[in-house]
């Protein structure tokens, strides 16, 4: 199977390793939030269940976990906060895991 999207990156991130960059991709992507149709799930290399929506950038593919905090800070969201974020910081995601999506 050759996917248009292959040659992306693949990164999953945990609500607790949002970024304001990542965040702010999310609700441009889904501006009324998100429903199970556009949740996709998979399971990690831990072999767990993971539920996840998809948000892309040139070179990465995000699965950023589902979670009920991710729903209100999606809700919540607001740019001005997110002023002084440093984008080079090297921890803000998680490492990148195998996944099938």
């Amino acid at each position: 199977m050759n996917r248009k999207d292959q040659h992306l990156k693949r990164v999953i991130v945990d609500f607790k390793k949002l970024t304001p960059e990542i965040l702010a991709l999310l609700v441009e992507r889904y501006p009324d939030g998100y429903d199970d149709i556009h949740i996709i799930t998979f399971k990690n290399a831990k072999d767990e269940l993971i539920e996840a929506v998809e948000v892309t950038t040139e070179d990465t593919k995000y699965l950023v976990k589902v979670s009920t905090k991710l729903v209100a800070t999606m809700a919540n969201y607001d740019k001005d906060d997110y002023e002084d974020f440093d984008a080079d910081d090297e921890n803000a995601v998680q490492p990148p895991e195998d996944f099938d999506a």
